[in-house]
């Protein structure tokens, strides 16, 4: 069952939700945690959109986030009213405990910036975002349980299906060609977030920027296998679903599990040498377009900020 949703607003969610999902992947190495836990990809929205649309995508923010479930699992019937209820009931409680808390970290990235941060300060700030994301997701163990139960056979199989038309389209756009060609389009993807932030940049500055970016490993590979591990669990646990029919108690302690699993692959001994080197080239490239900006870009970049902070406490006020 599809939920009705004219065709101008779809093109327009579809947007939006990939400059959201974009910049994700520019700012948190462990982006595709977010991928997989389907509740948690719109929940910071706000935090990724323009500042004159942070209200409106926030506002449909629900509606988008339960198109996107049923693109993978095709929903149907109570299945997908109670998907529905469950998602707003979600976005209520994010909207009355959590925004006025993403309002003051703004506020702190805004005095970060007034000044000169450090990559100890951007490392921080990622770890505060990640750990909003962590309570988010716990608190969406309730919904994600209710969800998981009443998957079907045939919407894992259209799940997979999904996945696997996503790491196909992955591996053709940043798997597939020449060095330079994928360095291009990593270089381009990060400038999109940085003149989101503070306008353009000249020549002169986007050269700079080029050769920090190029001096990143490639490791596209690395991250398809990440997303391929994710996913793998994640349809395992649909699949044990099935066949165990778990009690609702015991399918929450199993999803609560795999999401502090998700969440503590970045220390694991297998991939912590990759997540932390990710991280520290990651903030260190940040670092260097906030100490080459003119004082009109931080300007820019403190305007946006603001704009944001005041949508939060808007939205946070119910309005």
């Amino acid at each position: 069952m599809r939920f009705p949703m004219p065709a101008a607003r779809i093109t327009t969610f579809i947007s939006r939700s990939r400059k959201v999902d974009n910049m994700k992947k520019f700012n948190t190495p462990d982006n595709l945690l977010r991928r997989t836990i389907a509740l948690c990809m719109v929940a910071l929205l706000a935090l990724a959109a323009g500042c004159s649309s942070v209200r409106f995508t926030y506002n449909q923010g629900d509606t988008l986030l339960y198109w996107w479930l049923d693109s993978y699992a095709d929903l149907e019937g109570q299945q997908a009213d109670i998907t529905k209820r469950d998602i707003n009931s979600l976005f209520r409680w994010h909207r009355q405990t959590q925004l006025r808390d993403y309002a003051s970290l703004l506020g702190g990235l805004q005095r970060q910036l007034a000044g000169n941060p450090t990559q100890a300060d951007l490392i921080n700030t990622y770890r505060e975002i990640r750990t909003r994301g962590e309570r988010l997701a716990t608190r969406a163990v309730p919904e994600l349980t209710t969800l998981a139960l009443s998957i079907k056979p045939e919407q894992i199989a259209n799940i997979e299906r999904k996945f696997n038309a996503k790491n196909a389209e992955y591996r053709k756009k940043f798997i597939q060609g020449s060095t330079e060609k994928r360095q291009r389009a990593r270089f381009k993807k990060s400038m999109e977030q940085f003149e989101l932030w503070f306008g353009n940049f000249n020549s002169e500055q986007e050269a700079t920027l080029r050769r920090v970016s190029d001096a990143r490993p490639l490791d596209n590979e690395i991250w398809l296998e990440e997303r391929i591990w994710r996913q793998r669990r994640v349809l395992a646990l649909l699949r044990t679903f099935q066949q165990e029919k778990p009690n609702r108690e015991q399918a929450a302690a199993q999803i609560g599990a795999l999401q502090r699993e998700f969440f503590a692959r970045m220390e694991s001994p297998e991939r912590k040498a990759f997540y932390d080197t990710s991280l520290n080239q990651t903030t260190n490239y940040i670092l260097t377009a906030i100490r080459i900006a003119t004082p009109a870009q931080k300007k820019h970049a403190q305007q946006r900020m603001q704009g944001w902070i005041d949508d939060f406490q808007t939205l946070a006020a119910g309005r």
